[in-house]
């Protein structure tokens, strides 16, 4: 089942509905980017985050965050990043039967050209344990284009899920596999 959901971005509003002035831009473009974050499913696939990213992101973005030395420059480069997070959590979604949610909460600032929000992201396992990550987002606009985000003050409440909390018969060790030494 396919659910096409449709986000209108900054570019795309009629003149008389936008305001012209770049603090609101950037303010609007930030709003309707975290909804369609948060209103995006992982269950049904990753490629919904992928096209939000396409829609919202400069070509030469810059990506950083403070558990990393070097920043990521270029979408190519931050979309394969961005993949590399999305696709474990589609499979631990739709195979290991991980429940996840990702909310957002706007941080208010005045600067120009940049908004800052608080994400949390919970992932609830089949067995009921929970792991809850949280950061902050830092964002630089050009117009309705991001092009720099930052990652900061990540913090992280529950254990790691294990492969014990996914919805999946794996193999047990103690069922002829023997562990590593």
């Amino acid at each position: 089942m396919s659910d096409n959901r449709v986000f209108v971005s900054v570019d795309q509003c009629h003149p008389d509905q936008c305001h012209p002035d770049p603090y609101t831009q950037c303010r609007t473009a930030g709003r309707t980017l975290n909804a369609a974050i948060v209103q995006a499913e992982i269950t049904r696939g990753y490629e919904e985050y992928l096209e939000i990213f396409d829609e919202f992101y400069a070509d030469d973005i810059e990506g950083s965050s403070e558990t990393v030395e070097e920043s990521i420059r270029g979408k190519a480069g931050v979309r394969s990043l961005l993949s590399s997070f999305l696709v474990p959590l589609h499979a631990m979604a739709e195979v290991g039967g991980v429940s996840i949610s990702i909310r957002e909460k706007p941080i208010p600032g005045d600067a120009t050209g940049e908004t800052h929000s608080a994400w949390t992201l919970e992932l609830v396992g089949a067995t009921g344990r929970i792991c809850t990550a949280s950061w902050r987002t830092f964002r630089k606009w050009n117009e309705s284009r991001v092009v720099l985000e930052h990652h900061y003050d990540h913090q992280q409440s529950g254990e790691p899920l294990t492969q014990d909390d996914l919805g999946i018969d794996a193999p047990k060790a103690d069922i002829g596999f023997q562990n590593p030494s």
